[in-house]
């Protein structure tokens, strides 16, 4: 069969996208073919700092020797197995990571991608509770499978047909754009929140399950919700007969300062995913709920089998992440090296007036660009253009590439990266946003 494939012949750099589906964005204009710590190499010797750690997942960096060395290890012993068969990594792994959590946090099912652990849990909250309704955030991202995507609102909703039905969406709290707002302009999160749950409310057929949140909402803009937010939404679910589910794919073990995002407000989610992080590039995922519920659940007859449910060659590599995280104290790590980055990202924005807003925590953060402080429009093109700046100059940048999105960065370096190579970051970054704001003018 002939094809017209002009389109997708090559990159201006050469590289042959002929046989590749697009599937979203835009693909690099120069071919990776190595990687190591916090840098990546193109064909022709080109290096490039990654300052989004593959696709927020590296947190120990590219080729970490101890992730290397369990790897060529572990694929002469034990690679896969049957879905029901247990190996001693994965009753391992399960019990470390039990233990880095507080109570009643201790049942653990081992997956590969973060849209299935987000399905997994759902699943399981809908079985447990006897609902079926789902709420989550307006600019969510919890994944492209079926009860995954019908809970994400911040993209790939139109053309697709219906979701299944009793998925909701509730406002989201930005403090940088506040739809609800106190007397002194800033967000009043608990009327927005109020508001939120009326509606839903007014929708339900008094079937609601569960609500799914990120910590951060990182594909919807690196949006942080105040402090005290998720402690509401905790007690709103309650009233309910909901579960919480807390999606920590991008913001668990460390990468914000403590080893998971929900501790800074103090709660415990019913079930918890992981993903993206716990597997440092490699895919794995978790999902994370008490004795109570798993119980329950399998009275239930839950049932989650998948061709790779606990198999053992990514969960040797997640007890090795475990095993560098703690050695290596890359909590405080984070914690430390998060500050170096986001007083750079503050001195750039007093040196460019394009910068509106930095946020985040710990090395998840992220800046948007704005075309007028005043007015907060948004720089989608600018956002294109300093991202390909960046790219030329040494440094990987992701910008948001969501429907009035493409103004905000998201940058979210490995744990491992040292001071100096996020200064370097951070000079290519402001002068590429200098160049770029120059030529646009």
């Amino acid at each position: 069969m002939t094809t017209d494939t002009t389109a997708l012949e090559r990159t201006p750099t050469g590289v042959d996208t002929r046989h590749l589906v697009r599937y979203g964005g835009q693909f690099s204009p120069e071919l990776i073919v190595r990687a190591s710590g916090s840098w990546v190499e193109t064909a022709n010797g080109r290096r490039l700092l990654d300052f989004t750690s593959g696709q927020m997942s590296a947190i120990l960096g590219h080729s970490h020797p101890d992730i290397v060395s369990t790897v060529t290890r572990q694929i002469g012993e034990l690679d896969h197995l049957f879905s029901g068969m247990i190996s001693p990594p994965v009753a391992d792994l399960a019990a470390r990571l039990a233990g880095t959590l507080p109570d009643p946090l201790e049942k653990v099912l081992l997956l590969s991608t973060g849209a299935e652990s987000n399905e997994a849990a759902i699943r399981m909250a809908k079985l447990v509770t006897g609902k079926h309704e789902i709420v989550s955030f307006a600019r969510s991202w919890h994944g492209m499978t079926h009860a995954a995507a019908a809970s994400t609102y911040s993209a790939g909703r139109t053309g697709y047909g219906p979701v299944a039905p009793g998925n909701y969406a509730l406002p989201t709290p930005n403090p940088y754009r506040p739809d609800f707002t106190r007397p002194d302009g800033t967000l009043d999160w608990q009327r927005q929140l109020d508001f939120g749950f009326e509606l839903i409310d007014a929708q339900s057929t008094g079937s609601l399950a569960a609500c799914i949140v990120e910590p951060i909402l990182s594909s919807g803009g690196v949006i942080v919700p105040p402090p005290g937010y998720f402690a509401a939404l905790k007690r709103k679910c309650e009233e309910r007969g909901m579960l919480l589910i807390v999606d920590e794919a991008q913001t668990g073990l460390c990468r914000t300062g403590s080893w998971y995002a929900f501790e800074r407000d103090g709660i415990v989610p019913d079930i918890l995913t992981l993903s993206k992080t716990l597997g440092a590039g490699l895919p794995l995922a978790a999902v994370v709920t008490s004795a109570e519920i798993e119980q329950a659940a399998h009275e239930r007859g839950y049932l989650f089998f998948t061709t790779h449910v606990s198999d053992p060659l990514v969960a040797a590599v997640g007890l090795t992440v475990l095993d560098v995280l703690q050695r290596d104290g890359l909590v405080t790590r984070a914690a430390q090296a998060g500050s170096v980055l986001r007083d750079g990202l503050l001195e750039i924005q007093t040196r460019h007036e394009c910068v509106g807003d930095v946020r985040g925590s710990g090395l998840m953060q992220g800046i948007e660009l704005v075309t007028d402080r005043e007015t907060k429009q948004g720089a989608d093109r600018l956002g294109a253009a300093i991202t390909a700046r960046c790219f030329e100059l040494g440094l990987h940048m992701n910008v948001v590439q969501l429907p009035g999105m493409g103004g905000i960065f998201r940058i979210a370096p490995p744990l491992t990266i040292s001071d100096d190579e996020l200064r370097t970051g951070l000079e290519i970054l402001d002068t590429a946003i200098g160049e770029c704001v120059c030529a646009a003018s």
